[in-house]
């Protein structure tokens, strides 16, 4: 991309990051590729009759490489050869290159693309051999279902007959321990709203709106929203609160802990606005706190003003971030009258977000999780809240290593988006997303066709459930919940003795 500094130089020190390969005997000049491509790399050449493309400008989406039609394109990491140095890598210089010229903050999307030690990566599950048979999911039933909300210390039983007389609080049933992560309208399209909605009515789960508000349009799939309340109060008001089915309260996010967000101006289209309560065109600020929680003493004045607001119907839920101190935090949560906690690690993903905080503030999601899990557990406690993580979660195996270490359920984003098209080429803050994932514009929020992506998003939850069952079939249990916090069913391999006991798991071979 050329670069326009504030002095008003427009040559550009930083080099393409990619490069565009056509076969020119195979293209036949039908000019899709152009028309695909939102960020203005691929062009006509009518002087030589062919097609160019002006690789400064590709971030590597392959919106042209999947729509070609003969398969006359590929796209190459470009190899720039710096002299080697393992203090001033690349991206260092490159970053320094780049802010030198725009004079502003680094921006980015999608998670955190440093190589920090991805502990799923580490744990191995048990598997039953000899002494306690393995089950078979596609003869015997598996449970995957699972209740979120705030369980009693114990339950009476009326013993002549036999119901149960514990009042319980507001439970709600998913039937896959997966659900989609905040993403709000105005960061995503309205279309890729309406699949997540729709995805979630299939596969009987939640999706949830993120701090963008619900647009009126989706107020039917409410029994499978989780509305959200940030700090910037966007969307809030009575027929939001009632129509979802869980309330969350967001203090955090993983991508950017302790940060507010910004939702740019010409993303704020008519409808964003209308749907946030704000002037069209208007940047989209949420502050970084919310102003009027300073303690958890606060926090719990604003669980308690939900339930009461939504007649004691609904879960609350407080998602954090996961940083240093997060068990201390999540115990203080619980103790505030929270119904279920929220964590979302440093590999979490976000549309925009300063590059300095995505890449270096934050700790991962494993250990968050299971600090907290302990945390509540020593405290007696653990019942009064379900832990949902998030933070990157990529296969089925991660989903059930974490419920293993105490999640009960998990939150996905990022393989949500790539289920539908999106290759995190990180190019969302910039609102020209080709797939029309990221984007408000009208002309490319209409490759997203509603049905289509639910169903695909859908297709992935199926998948990862029937691959969980298989998991849960080989270790010879037939019930997610008999999993839940059993990390006797975890080894590390490659773990530092201070990692395994921080993770509470034993290493391979003990």
């Amino acid at each position: 991309m050329i670069v326009t500094s504030h002095n008003g130089h427009t040559k550009s020190y930083l080099k393409p990051r990619f490069r565009v390969d056509i076969v020119d005997e195979r293209c036949i000049r039908c000019g899709c590729c152009v028309e695909q491509c939102s960020f203005d790399s691929m062009y006509f050449d009518t002087q030589y009759q062919r097609i160019g493309s002006t690789d400064e400008n590709c971030v590597a989406c392959h919106r042209c490489v999947v729509f070609c039609p003969t398969q006359a394109i590929t796209i190459h990491q470009m190899s720039i050869e710096y002299k080697h140095n393992d203090h001033w890598r690349p991206d260092v210089i490159e970053d320094i290159t780049r802010q030198s010229e725009t004079g502003g903050v680094l921006i980015t999307g999608m998670g955190s693309d440093k190589p920090w030690t991805c502990y799923w990566d580490k744990l191995c599950l048990n598997a039953s051999q000899v002494t306690n048979p393995s089950i078979d999911p596609l003869r015997e039933p598996m449970e995957l279902r699972t209740f979120l909300g705030r369980k009693p210390d114990r339950l009476e039983i009326d013993p002549r007959t036999m119901e149960m007389k514990t009042t319980m609080g507001p439970q709600v049933r998913i039937e896959t321990p997966i659900m989609f992560s905040a993403m709000s309208y105005g960061a995503v399209s309205l279309n890729v709203h309406e699949a997540l909605a729709r995805a979630a009515s299939l596969a009987g789960t939640l999706y949830n709106t993120g701090e963008g508000g619900l647009h009126p349009k989706l107020f039917k799939y409410g029994p499978h929203t989780i509305v959200q309340v940030a700090s910037g109060r966007f969307g809030v008001h009575p027929a939001y609160l009632d129509v979802g089915r869980i309330v969350e309260i967001k203090i955090g996010q993983g991508a950017k802990p302790g940060i507010g967000g910004h939702l740019p101006g010409e993303k704020v289209s008519a409808t964003v606005a209308t749907t946030r309560m704000i002037p069209q065109g208007t940047d989209a600020l949420s502050p970084a706190p919310q102003h009027d929680i300073y303690s958890i003493e606060d926090l719990s004045q604003l669980i308690h003003a939900l339930k009461e607001a939504t007649n004691y119907t609904k879960p609350i839920s407080v998602k954090i971030a996961a940083v240093h101190n997060s068990a201390a935090i999540a115990s203080g949560i619980a103790r505030a009258g929270a119904d279920m906690i929220a964590i979302d690690g440093i590999r979490g993903s976000t549309g925009a977000a300063p590059k300095s905080i995505r890449d270096n503030v934050g700790i991962p999601i494993e250990m968050a999780l299971a600090s907290v899990d302990a945390r509540l557990r020593a405290e007696g406690i653990r019942n009064q809240v379900s832990l949902v993580v998030a933070g990157g979660f990529r296969t089925s195996a991660d989903v059930v290593k974490a419920i293993a270490l105490g999640a009960d359920a998990v939150y996905i984003g990022t393989a949500a988006l790539i289920s539908i098209g999106c290759t995190v080429c990180q190019a969302c803050y910039t609102g020209r997303c080709a797939w029309g994932i990221t984007t408000t514009d009208d002309k490319l929020t209409k490759r997203q066709n509603p049905e289509i992506a639910a169903e695909r998003m859908a297709n992935l939850l199926h998948s990862w459930s029937h691959e969980i069952k298989e998991m849960l079939g080989a270790m010879g249990i037939n019930s997610i919940e008999s999993l839940r916090g059993n990390r006797l069913h975890l080894r590390g391999v490659g773990l530092t003795r201070a990692e395994a006991d921080i993770l509470g798991v034993r290493l391979a071979g003990e």
